[in-house]
């Protein structure tokens, strides 16, 4: 075919123009939503989940719909008050605590997908977890207590995911940093994990860096605990049990399977205040500060740091304690309440793969759980 210069000239005139690409409404998705306990970090993702709501419907249409909340000794449901997101702790009326109620409740008898946050601290909530799982609830929680708790009863949770439900727990280490993620995604795409190194607490992580001998250690503490760094009772930072369990988690998350029994763990709490009431270990604090104030000398002596850090080698040898590092070392350069986690596996064995940011506060651990609740959303296929 022959096309002259004029011809070719209009060309472009005589085409039809492409018409724009309709534009489609996300596909409708519905989340019910409940959340136990409203503590600090509990109502800090309610809040995050408040303000996420019009958004998300408008963008991804994912409707969050909160169904009730569950505190330690009473509830409260969305049958009750419609207002329930925006005033749990204020609605007119509750009921008793019943987990079994409760989780019936959200998960309702339509068919809906149906989601419980753990956001307490409590091993009764935990043994729920298996039941609500293998009955198609997904379950996502900050609490550390499942995830490092009796080996049968984290096999039984991972079992009962057989159903389909989907159990995420981001959160139970490092706060809203993406570690058991950035170790997930590791195995997934073949790796294979040798060894783990990290500093787990912000709490001892903050003390470490303060601790510089310009006051007491001691002292430290009491700052630490009046600021809110550390939990109520400062001896549960300090015990070093909190970063063992965080190493389990992450070990059993590589398929090792770890007990908490495992785990060499070095306490900061002298004999003489392990088992006193908080308000008579309170004053006594300044107990710790001979030990420190070596332990500081050491370091110091040698030309390093003092830093608490957890690690699992490739043997299986598990350990969290006090130890001095090189001024060099990555771990010596963390500021404020930062953790930091160093995953060596079989890809990155010459130069760990590292994972540091802040891992302590109300704020940054909701939004670990909510981009948990995130992720099993972006799963949920649209229903009528």
């Amino acid at each position: 075919m022959n096309i002259c210069a004029s011809e070719l000239a209009e060309l472009p005139q005589r085409l039809p123009l492409p018409w724009p690409a309709a534009v489609t409404a996300p596909p409708r998705r519905v989340l019910a939503v409940g959340v136990i306990g409203p503590g600090r970090v509990g109502s800090a993702l309610l809040e995050q989940l408040r303000a996420a709501q019009p958004r998300l419907v408008r963008d991804s249409g994912l409707e969050l719909r909160l169904c009730g909340v569950v505190a330690s000794k009473r509830m409260w449901l969305d049958c009750d008050d419609a207002e329930l997101n925006g005033r749990h702790d204020g609605a007119q009326i509750w009921r008793p605590n019943d987990l079994d109620a409760f989780a019936e409740h959200v998960g309702g008898n339509d068919g809906r997908h149906a989601l419980l946050i753990d956001c307490s601290a409590n091993d009764d909530v935990a043994a729920h977890y298996p039941r609500w799982l293998a009955a198609g609830m997904h379950v996502v929680t900050p609490n550390k207590l499942a995830g490092s708790g009796p080996l049968p009863r984290w096999q039984a949770i991972r079992a009962a995911c057989a159903s389909g439900a989907r159990f995420r727990y981001e959160a139970t280490v490092c706060a809203g940093l993406p570690v058991v993620q950035t170790l997930r995604d590791l195995l997934d795409t073949g790796d294979e994990l040798l060894a783990v190194e990290g500093m787990f607490s912000g709490t001892l992580a903050w003390l470490c860096n303060r601790h510089d001998g310009q006051q007491p250690f001691s002292a430290l503490v009491r700052e630490a605990h009046a600021l809110g760094y550390t939990e109520p009772d400062p001896r549960d930072d300090l015990s070093g049990l909190d970063v063992a369990r965080k190493l389990v988690i992450l070990a059993r998350e590589a398929g090792w399977p770890l007990s908490l029994e495992d785990v060499v763990v070095e306490s900061l709490v002298p004999d003489s205040l392990a088992a006193l009431p908080l308000e008579a270990c309170m004053q006594r604090l300044h107990e710790l500060d001979a030990l420190m104030s070596a332990r500081l000398a050491e370091a110091r002596a040698s030309g390093g740091v003092l830093r608490y850090v957890a690690s699992l080698d490739r043997h299986g040898r598990a350990r969290v304690k006090l130890v001095v590092l090189p001024a060099k070392h990555p771990f010596a350069h963390t500021r404020l309440t930062d953790n930091i986690v160093q995953f060596t596996t079989r890809r990155y064995c010459d130069n760990p793969l590292s994972v540091q940011g802040p891992g302590a506060g109300p704020e940054v651990t909701a939004a670990g759980v909510f981009t948990d609740l995130l992720r099993i959303a972006e799963s949920l296929e649209a229903r009528a």
